[in-house]
C-alpha cells in the first residue's frame, strides 16, 4: 500500500506543444524499436483535449516519415455508457477520426470499452476487456490526463487502488465539465465504463499531461495529498515509470532534468 511519503512524480515543464512532441517522439520510438525486434507495441490512450497535440504529431510522422503503427494494438482508457458508436461525443468516434485512420490503423487494432450495451452485460464486457489486455501482453505505455477532481480515466474520488474495468457513476464535476462539448448538463452521461485505478498503474510507463490554471489546484493536490482515493491522481505517485508534463512545473520547483 502506497502511503504519503510515496515517491514523487518527476515533472517535465513545457509548453502543451513541447510536450506532444516529447511524448509523441517517445511513442515513435518505442513502436520503432519494437518493430525493428519484431515485436508489437501496446499503447493504453486517452480521449479528449489534452492529448489530441500527440496525435497530431503522430499523425504527421506517420504522414511524412512513414512511422508505420501495423505493429501497434491500443486500449482506451473509458467510454461513456448510453452513446451510439456514432455520437458526435463518443470516444469510439473519435478514436476513428483522430487517430486509427490518421494513423493509418485498422479498427482491430482498437479496443474501446463498448457504450452501447446492455446492462446485464456489462459485468463480463468489463471482464473482457481485462482479458485482452492481458492476453496482448500489458500496456506499455499509457497516456493520461488529470480531471479537475482529479480522477484519472474516469475513476472518480472514491475509487479504490485495486479496482478494474467496471462501470461508474460520473461525478458532478467531471460532468459540468463536459457539459459545453454536449451543449447542456442535461445532455451528458451520468455512467461510463472505465479501466481501474489498478490497470492503470499495471503500465510498464505512464505519461501525464496537465497543462493550463484550471489544473494548477488538482496539480497541488496531487502531488501534496496524502495517496489515496479521495485524489486518484495521488496513486501515480510511486510508480517506477512516471512522468508528468505540465507547464505549471515551475510552481512546485520539482521539473525533471
Amino acid at each position: 500500500m502506497m502511503t504519503a511519503d510515496a515517491a514523487p512524480i518527476p515533472l517535465v515543464d513545457c509548453t502543451p506543444s513541447e510536450g506532444a512532441r516529447a511524448v509523441a517522439a517517445e511513442i515513435a520510438a518505442l513502436v520503432r524499436a519494437r518493430r525493428a525486434a519484431g515485436r508489437g507495441v501496446v499503447l493504453g490512450l486517452a480521449t479528449g483535449r489534452t492529448p489530441l497535440g500527440i496525435y497530431a504529431e503522430l499523425a504527421r510522422l506517420h504522414r511524412e516519415e512513414g512511422l508505420d503503427f501495423a505493429n501497434v494494438t491500443t486500449f482506451n482508457l473509458d467510454e461513456y455508457l448510453g452513446l451510439r458508436a456514432d455520437h458526435p461525443q463518443s470516444y469510439r468516434r473519435y478514436m476513428r477520426e483522430r487517430v486509427w485512420r490518421p494513423l493509418g490503423m485498422s479498427l482491430e487494432q482498437g479496443w474501446i470499452p463498448a457504450g452501447e450495451i446492455a446492462p446485464s452485460q456489462v459485468d463480463a464486457h468489463c471482464r473482457e476487456y481485462e482479458r485482452a489486455i492481458a492476453e496482448a501482453g500489458g500496456i506499455d505505455l499509457q497516456l493520461l490526463g488529470i480531471g479537475r477532481n482529479g480522477h484519472i480515466g474516469f475513476n472518480e474520488p472514491g475509487s479504490p487502488r485495486d479496482s478494474r474495468t467496471r462501470r461508474v457513476e460520473l461525478d458532478a464535476l467531471t460532468r459540468e465539465d463536459a457539459a459545453r462539448d454536449f451543449g447542456s448538463l442535461e445532455a451528458v452521461p451520468r455512467h461510463a465504463i472505465t479501466v481501474g485505478v489498478a490497470t492503470i498503474l499495471s503500465a510498464r510507463r505512464i505519461r501525464v499531461l496537465a497543462f493550463g490554471e484550471s489544473k494548477r489546484e488538482v496539480l497541488e493536490r496531487t502531488l501534496s495529498r496524502p495517496v489515496g482515493p479521495e485524489v486518484p491522481a495521488t496513486f501515480l505517485r510511486g510508480h517506477p515509470d512516471v512522468r508528468l508534463f505540465t507547464d505549471l512545473a515551475s510552481a512546485h520547483g520539482k521539473a525533471a532534468r
